[in-house]
């Protein structure tokens, strides 16, 4: 990539504890992204691990270690602290993919951008691609409704903007906090951008928050909705479940009819055979 003066300045914030396994194949996937203007913040709660030994080898890290109230605070610090146009969350133990932080610049061109996700990869503990996850243009329906959070963290990119006028994760969430953020920027009409190309890979792995808290995860996650959600908000409670299980697999259906006429079922498996 040849860079010039126009590509703006890109901020990555990771939060981290204990990710000493996964930490340094994140650092070195922003650096392979041979992308000159960029910063990369890690906020450490203290690991016990080899973690810090880690980020002592990279001079160009913005990094700290100190405690902090949980994953939302420290990257509630690290949005604080960029400096970028554009501000990416990269979990620890996810990567960037070759090229993401020029799809990315490019993306961003646009003044109507505020928010930017891009599809992404499973990938199991070694790096083994699991499967590829083609997504949809935004939808707030499918947004809301559907049982998992389609809209990728690893993938998704921020206009500074966001973070000027105060929009930050909630810290009292440890599970859904992704969640009910993009939920809260959609309903105050950000414009979220679908790009249509593979950015990051997500890492499953024993340690994920997904496997060991999944039902803490599910209970914020409708907890959120119904902070947000005035249908649910206006339904009597007595059947606020029984409708809250309708509206999922209406948005289930929805989804699934969507990637099914874009082919991207055939084209997943396409890629993942080849």
């Amino acid at each position: 990539m040849t860079m010039d003066r126009t590509y703006p300045k890109i901020s990555i914030v990771t939060p981290s504890f204990n990710q000493g396994k996964f930490i340094e194949s994140a650092i070195q996937s922003v650096l392979q992204q041979n992308y000159s203007n960029f910063e990369h913040i890690i906020l450490d709660n203290c690991s016990t691990d080899q973690t810090v030994e880690i980020l002592q080898r990279y001079p160009h890290l913005i990094w700290k270690s100190k405690p902090d109230r949980g994953q939302s605070d420290a990257l509630n610090q690290g949005f604080r602290l960029a400096t970028g146009d554009i501000i990416g969350w990269l979990n620890a133990d996810d990567l960037y993919l070759p090229e993401c932080f020029e799809r990315i610049a490019v993306s961003f061109a646009s003044p109507q951008s505020d928010i930017v996700y891009g599809d992404y990869r499973w990938i199991d503990e070694h790096g083994k691609i699991i499967q590829l996850r083609k997504e949809l243009d935004f939808d707030f329906f499918i947004l809301k409704y559907l049982h998992v959070l389609y809209i990728p963290s690893t993938s998704t990119f921020f206009n500074r903007r966001i973070f000027e006028e105060e929009n930050f994760l909630d810290h009292s969430l440890k599970y859904s906090m992704d969640y009910e953020f993009f939920l809260r920027l959609a309903r105050k009409k950000y414009r979220f951008i679908h790009l249509n190309a593979y950015l990051a890979d997500f890492r499953w792995h024993e340690e994920n928050k997904s496997i060991i808290a999944y039902h803490e995860q599910n209970e914020e996650k409708q907890r959120a909705l119904l902070r947000h959600d005035r249908l649910l908000q206006k339904t009597p409670r007595h059947i606020q479940s029984a409708v809250r299980k309708l509206l999922e697999l209406l948005a289930r259906g929805k989804r699934y009819l969507i990637k099914g006429s874009k082919g991207y079922y055939f084209e997943q498996w396409q890629k993942k055979s080849s």
